[in-house]
Parts: structure tokens; C-alpha cells; sequence
């Protein structure tokens, strides 16, 4: 009888290999150069609106501009990041081209004249964009296409914050509480380690954070450190809850979708003048690296929270994990007043940790801590980014974002977020009834 040769599993994995090494590292490429695209525009737009205080007199103007823009042009694709995460989960159709350029634009007019938002959401919708035309171009099957999205995801992220590791899990992490999914785990970081060296390569840098001193690990500062997380959950879980809602709330009294973000701007632009500071205002980055410094007034936290859910939730583009970071590590600031812990370490550990809560994604986030801070931070950033993680709940920025594994409560496996809020009402009143 005939054998038949059966190649080793190691051999048989070579094509993979080869397969995904072409396409996740094309991926990473076309993410990164956009993100490079991205942080250079932001740059400009930034030191222009500084220089030309008047500009925030427009932030109507430019609202109602993006807003007219999504409203004839870009209704494909108003979901955004939960479009990509939706589009993972159960594919419906290619996202369209126009998601790219329109999300760079909306952002780059955001802070130009002084909206308060961030980047991550351009750098991955960017970076989801440009892995679905490779799609396209290669004619890939389902499977293939849902990979490639995560892919697409990781580079994104990991190239518009320098920290390719933290890209990678985070495009694993994000799309459901409580699962990585391990089938894309060769693309995702590939692509998040491609998309990270094109920056450089094209002298884009990012801003350095710097943790000079982490206390050993013991009873107290560890204690401390569970204290800060549940304090950053919670600011997670406010800063998506108040988001949602009030765009709930708008979405329900403005019918008008261009409306939206002409209001929002009059409210932030009245704000920012009735107070009479911008350090609210665009990605915050100067005050980002102060709070790493020293003592900042402890309201800080905040005020951004409060500018950046009325931006965002008012129809403006751009992301929240930047002003998430503001959030966290003013937040930090904040606490070193009552904890045992240095500045820079509670600045740092709430940096990742508000995000962590508010994104669910812990591992993602407590990888980043070490890549921006230094390795000795680890046990101090996963305790804060797990416990924030935990305290957060069943919330979160991106309402596409399914349950795989619930936090404590009794939530169904696959529930998308969006849908908890009345899965728990409906648990509520049937326990009521009995």
C-alpha cells in the first residue's frame, strides 16, 4: 500500500507565514504613512491655532463644515471605529475609500480650530480603511478580510503612539471584553511592528514621558495603587457614559445632523473664552507632560473630560484616547495629593489605566506603560489597569465592542455594549416582578 506524504506542520505553516508577512506588513506601511500624515497635519494645525487665537471664534463654523460633510459624503461611514468592529464581527460590506480621507480631514479641521479630541480614532479608522482596499486588491475570502482588519486596526494604533506591542494586543483585545482573538496574532503584530518603524523613517517622533523613580513593591504602595484604579475606572466609565449619552440626547433634539456640532462648538468655544484658558482644548499634550512634573490644580482631569464629551459627543472628529490619556494622567496628578506614591508613577499608571477602563482593553494598555515609561512600571500600571478595567463595567467607548467574557454581572456572551443597558433593565424588572 501507497503512502501518502504528509508534510510536517512546520513546513505546511510556511505558506501562512509568507501569506501574512506580505499582506500585514503592506498593511502596516499604508498605516503608518498615514499616521506619519496625520501627526504632521496635527502638528500644523496645532501651532496654528496657538498662534492665531481668533480661530477658536470658528469652532461653529468648522462644526457645521464636518458635519455637512458627513452628512452628504460620509453616512457610510459615520460609525467609525465601531463600523470596523462591526465589520469584523459580522461582515456586511467594504468599508468604503471615502472613510480615510474624510476622517483625516475632520480631524485636522477639529483641532485647527480648538476642538477637544484626539488621534487614535483617525489613526485606526485610517488604518482599517487602507486594510479593507487591500481586500479588495488581493481578493481575499471573509476570514482573510476579518484578519486583515484587525491587522489594519493594530498598525494604526500601534504607529500614531510609538508603541508597536501595545498596537498589536490592542487590535486582539478590543473588539470583546474578555477575549483575544489569537487566529490574527501573526498579522496583528506584524503589521502594528511595520506600522511603527514608517514614522521615523519619514522624521515623525513622538513625545516622550519619563517615570525617573518607581517605588519597590510592597503592602502599602501596592494598596495605594488598587485605590488609584478604582478611581480611574470610574473616571473611564463617566467619561463613556457622559459621552453616549449626550449624543443621545442631541441625536434626539437636533434632528439635523450638521446642527449638532455647530452647537457643540459654540459651547466649547463660549467655554473656553468664559474661562479663559486653552489647555482644554486640541490633544493637550503640553499638559500631559507637565503632569508628569509636578503638582497641577487638581481639577485638571476634569475640565478636559467636560471639553472633550462635549466635542466629541456633538458629532466632531477625531478620538478619545488621547484626551483619555489627559484625563488619566491629570487624574493621577491629582491623587498623588492623598497617596503615597510619586507624581510621575500615579501620572503614569493613570495615563493607561483611564483608557484601559474605558476601552477594555488592560493587557493592551499595561503593555504601553512599559513601552512609554520603562519595564518598571509593569506591576504598578497592570495592577491600576486591571482593577480600572474591573470598575469600569459593563461601559465603554466603542458601544460595538461585544461581551466574551463578563466582568462579574450576568451579561450574555456576544452582546454588543450598546445593548447591555437594556438587557440589565430587563434583568431588573424580571427579578421585580418575582
Amino acid at each position: 500500500m501507497k503512502k501518502t506524504f504528509v508534510p510536517p506542520e512546520q513546513l505546511a505553516m510556511l505558506p501562512y507565514l509568507g501569506r501574512w508577512l506580505v499582506l500585514a506588513s503592506a498593511a502596516g506601511v499604508l498605516a503608518g504613512t498615514g499616521s506619519a500624515a496625520l501627526l504632521v497635519a496635527l502638528d500644523w494645525a496645532t501651532a496654528t491655532r496657538v498662534s492665531h487665537p481668533w480661530l477658536l471664534w470658528l469652532l461653529p463654523f468648522a462644526g457645521l463644515a464636518v458635519g455637512l460633510a458627513y452628512h452628504y459624503l460620509g453616512q457610510s461611514v459615520e460609525g467609525g471605529n465601531n463600523l470596523l468592529i462591526d465589520e469584523i464581527h459580522d461582515p456586511k460590506r467594504i468599508v468604503p475609500k471615502r472613510m480615510a480621507p474624510l476622517i483625516l480631514a475632520g480631524t485636522v479641521v477639529t483641532h485647527l480650530f480648538g476642538g477637544s479630541a484626539g488621534r487614535e480614532g483617525t489613526a485606526v479608522q485610517m488604518g482599517g480603511s487602507f486594510a479593507d482596499y487591500l481586500t479588495r486588491l488581493f481578493r481575499l475570502g471573509a476570514q482573510a478580510r476579518r484578519i486583515l482588519l484587525m491587522a489594519g486596526i493594530s498598525a494604526g494604533f500601534a504607529s500614531v503612539f510609538g508603541t508597536p506591542l501595545a498596537g498589536a494586543v490592542f487590535g486582539l483585545e478590543v473588539l470583546a471584553i474578555g477575549r483575544l482573538r489569537y487566529d490574527a496574532i501573526l498579522p496583528c503584530f506584524v503589521a502594528a511592528i511595520v506600522g511603527d518603524l514608517i514614522p521615523p523613517l519619514l522624521g515623525v517622533h513622538h513625545t516622550a514621558y519619563a517615570v525617573p523613580f518607581v517605588p519597590h513593591p510592597g503592602p502599602l504602595t501596592l494598596g495605594a495603587m488598587v485605590l488609584a484604579g478604582i478611581v480611574f475606572g470610574l473616571a473611564g466609565m463617566t467619561f463613556a457614559e457622559a459621552t453616549h449619552r449626550l449624543s443621545r440626547a442631541l441625536k434626539r433634539r437636533v434632528a439635523f445632523g450638521p446642527l449638532r456640532p455647530l452647537l457643540g462648538g459654540a459651547v466649547v468655544a463660549g467655554a473656553a473664552m468664559l474661562i479663559g484658558t486653552d489647555k482644554y482644548l486640541g490633544l493637550g499634550i503640553p499638559t500631559i507632560v507637565a503632569a508628569f512634573q509636578g503638582p497641577l490644580p487638581a481639577y485638571d482631569f476634569a475640565g478636559k473630560m467636560a471639553f472633550t464629551v462635549a466635542t466629541l459627543a456633538s458629532g466632531f472628529k477625531g478620538g478619545e484616547v488621547t484626551p483619555l490619556f489627559y484625563i488619566g494622567a491629570t487624574l493621577g496628578n491629582a491623587l498623588a495629593y492623598v497617596l503615597p506614591l510619586p507624581v510621575p508613577l500615579l501620572a503614569g499608571a493613570g495615563f493607561v489605566a483611564v483608557f484601559a477602563g474605558a476601552a477594555n482593553t488592560p493587557i493592551a494598555s499595561t503593555i504601553m506603560a512599559m513601552e512609554l515609561f520603562g519595564p518598571e512600571v509593569g506591576v504598578f500600571a497592570g495592577i491600576a489597569c486591571v482593577v480600572s478595567y474591573l470598575f469600569s463595567g459593563h461601559t465603554g467607548i466603542y458601544p460595538a465592542q461585544r461581551v466574551g467574557h463578563a466582568k462579574r454581572a450576568r451579561v450574555p456572551e456576544g452582546l454588543r455594549l450598546s445593548e447591555v443597558p437594556a438587557f440589565q433593565r430587563a434583568e431588573r424588572d424580571a427579578a421585580e416582578k418575582h
